[in-house]
């Protein structure tokens, strides 16, 4: 297991958790699949946890995703979501983006980079907060075009409250953000979901799926859709070439947003990987 950075640390910080119903996350219901003597039964809703990576790397701090916002139920009420997906954190409570970065003593201004795996609500709600005159805010080029489209409030998961104005440096395709940090391109969910590729110098690589895959039910093989996928083709392409990395370099995945996972992560502040 090597890492091009060998004082590098990451940290996962809890971001909101959503409930809903589990079926906008595996198609056909997955863990929520019935039978016909169950047809009638209510449909089973679960947790939806959300997160973020800070990495602490020796050339700056770089963030990944930012999770849901404080005033969810505002902000979501134009688009119906407060009623599917609604936070079950406190809103004046912890576990929320800001609250983890205080926890660790830092604000946004003291992350160097922002990188978003894509536009969606409950990824780069809080996206606005790092424009500040010094965070580089990354997101791909596919993604930022297709957002820029949009007309209204929003369209589908994109709100476009959420990122308009801001001043983007967009990459395309695979890209090293840092010795040992990488962006995989991994569209289907979005036009330009990224994955996370971290390589620390001690328990090797960590790849952050974000939601080209949201659960370990969704993995497989073979993988099972979701309900919420731009292009299924692209998506299972993207989910393969996840696989092969992970094949290749041993890497642990961390899915987007899978509650039984959740419960095995060290989260900030306590909890550190190295």
């Amino acid at each position: 297991m090597t890492g091009n950075a060998p004082d590098m640390k990451l940290h996962v910080l809890s971001t909101g958790v959503m409930e809903t119903d589990l079926t906008w996350l595996l198609l056909k219901g997955g863990r929520t699949i019935r039978d016909r003597h169950h047809k009638d039964d209510p449909v089973v809703w679960g947790d939806c946890p959300t997160h973020a990576v800070l990495i602490e790397h020796p050339e700056g701090r770089v963030l990944w995703d930012t999770g849901v916002p404080r005033d969810w139920q505002e902000r979501w009420a134009p688009t119906g979501f407060h009623d599917f997906f609604p936070v079950r954190e406190a809103i004046d409570g912890p576990g929320y983006l800001d609250s983890s970065l205080a926890e660790l003593e830092l604000a946004p201004e003291d992350i160097d980079i922002l990188v978003l795996s894509h536009l969606h609500f409950d990824h780069a709600a809080n996206a606005r907060d790092f424009a500040n005159g010094k965070t580089r805010i990354i997101v791909n080029d596919k993604e930022l075009e297709g957002a820029r489209k949009i007309d209204g409030y929003s369209a589908g998961a994109h709100i476009v409250g959420d990122y308009q104005g801001l001043d983007f440096e967009t990459v395309s395709g695979d890209v090293d953000i840092l010795p040992g940090v990488s962006v995989i391109e991994t569209p289907g969910h979005t036009w330009g979901t990224m994955s996370l590729k971290v390589d620390l110098p001690e328990e090797g690589t960590k790849l952050f799926t974000s939601d080209a895959v949201y659960l370990s039910d969704s993995w497989g093989p073979p993988a099972v859709g979701a309900a919420i996928v731009w292009d299924n083709l692209r998506w299972l392409e993207s989910v393969e070439k996840l696989r092969g990395i992970a094949e290749k370099t041993g890497a642990e995945v961390i899915f987007g947003h899978d509650a039984e996972q959740a419960k095995g992560l060290r989260y900030a502040p306590e909890g550190v990987y190295r």
